[in-house]
């Protein structure tokens, strides 16, 4: 399979190559070939039965053209003469219609791309069978971890294998192989008329660390931690955040520190650049070369290599993630970041493995710490926060801190407050950091934030 994988990654960069070359013979003043092929398998079961197995392929060629500082863009699914010449034509045409822009540019090469394992054998090699039954290992771990978990929502497992080159005229000559596999579990555990929910995911570049048993128990000792939850009274207390939570409102910040957010004005971080945003406590960094990371690779959508970035050090904002065309409006160059959904879009910037660093204290220390306080484990509406502002109001659910000690399950309460405010609040970070796809954080710490319950 791995030498098969080789292979196809070779036929991919020979066929961006032919691209390059024939744009170039019929006048063009740049071009960019980005090819690609991936596949997919869906896994889901619920109370033992197959409720979705599903597999799908794709494959297909982006093309960029430009003509001076006017670019045309054109992808199809059919990699032959005829059909890349037909993409291309396409390109050349639209780029003829397009405004000129003076910052559209392609990227030179940077040197050495960092080498990284990222095709996995066993993950295309084990029988779609044994996959099935990491799916129904996990719901069986979570039956059996306590009497009332009774409701399996959804026991999936997920895996994206795909192959992608990309050459440009400029002498860019890339390509790379890669592969990801996941777990998902959602549950719920009911008690005295009461339901609540429990979830735990764990995504890898490696099929061996899936541990279906471990995530079944999670999943089921969160639901099963909350029930007999009621509300608290409306105060302003510290609020502790564990990892599920906390990745949530990191993510939340990976798009206002992208450059072309803030060049569109729609970014909270704008304008604030050198300038303290956080606490000292807190760092920030996106990592496309972090070991073992689902979004690892040697190099992003435009061919440039990836590569760490700090955007908040200690409290303070360093700086934004760039592609070329944001790099190009400020004189600086890109940062790895030019991300692409398929071969059917052009390079937009995003992040990468976007995480914050842990810090010196375990979870409990960080707990005992916490006179009277809410230990949050469920938002219900993070992703409405408001992207400019930065203000957001969210359901919550978890556990009330008393004395130090996680003392009763709560729910019905919202949180409310300013992310500015909150990163300038953070006054503890755990040394639990996880990363949940391409987002990574440990419990962190609040010292005030408003719950609104009775």
């Amino acid at each position: 399979m791995v030498m098969e994988a080789v292979e196809l990654a070779e036929e991919l960069l020979a066929v961006a190559e032919f691209v390059v070359t024939q744009g170039m013979r019929k006048g063009a003043d740049a071009v960019e070939s980005y090819v690609s092929t991936g596949s997919e398998l869906s896994i889901e079961v619920r109370h033992r039965e197959v409720e979705t197995l599903k597999q799908a392929e794709e494959r297909g060629i982006g093309i960029r053209v430009f003509r001076g500082r006017r670019v045309g863009f054109a992808f199809g699914t059919e990699i032959s003469k005829e059909g890349i010449n037909d993409t291309l034509s396409r390109a050349t045409a639209a780029a003829e219609y397009a405004a000129e822009d003076e910052y559209q540019r392609l990227p030179e090469p940077r040197g050495e791309y960092p080498a990284f394992s990222l095709l996995d054998d066993a993950i295309v090699s084990t029988p779609v069978e044994e996959k099935l039954a990491l799916a129904l290992r996990m719901e069986e771990a979570a039956f059996g971890f306590d009497g009332r978990v009774k409701v399996i929502e959804s026991s999936a497992y997920h895996e994206d294998v795909s192959e992608a080159a990309i050459v440009n005229s400029l002498g860019i000559a890339a390509k790379c192989r890669a592969a990801t596999c996941g777990l998902y579990i959602s549950l719920a555990a009911q008690a005295d008329g009461q339901s609540e929910t429990g979830y735990a995911l764990r995504y890898s570049r490696r099929y061996a660390e899936l541990d279906p048993d471990e995530l079944g128990r999670e999943a089921a000792s969160r639901a099963v931690r909350l029930l007999g939850a009621r509300k608290a009274k409306t105060r302003s207390v510290p609020v502790v955040f564990d990892p599920y939570v906390a990745v949530d409102i990191i993510g939340l910040l990976a798009p206002a520190l992208t450059a072309e957010a803030v060049q569109r004005g729609r970014s909270l971080f704008a304008g604030k650049a050198g300038q303290e945003v956080a606490s000292s406590g807190v760092t920030l960094v996106d990592d496309g070369t972090y070991p073992g990371g689902v979004r690892t690779v040697p190099f992003d959508g435009e061919g440039v290599p990836t590569q760490r970035t700090v955007l908040i050090k200690d409290g303070v904002l360093q700086g934004y993630l760039h592609n070329t065309y944001t790099g190009a409006k400020e004189g600086r160059l890109s940062t790895g970041n030019a991300i692409r959904a398929s071969f059917k879009s052009i390079p937009g910037v995003g992040p990468t493995n976007f995480y914050l660093e842990p810090g010196g204290v375990s979870p409990g220390e960080l707990i005992k710490g916490v006179e009277e306080g809410l230990y949050v484990m469920e938002v219900m509406g993070m992703h409405t926060a408001n992207p400019i502002s930065g203000d957001f109001s969210v359901g919550a659910s978890g556990v009330w801190i008393d004395k130090g000690v996680l003392a009763r399950p709560v729910r019905g309460v919202v949180i409310a407050g300013n992310i500015l405010k909150l990163l300038r609040e953070i006054d503890a970070v755990a040394d639990d950091l996880r990363f949940f796809g391409g987002r990574g954080a440990p419990t962190f710490r609040v010292a005030s934030l408003k719950v609104s319950g009775d």
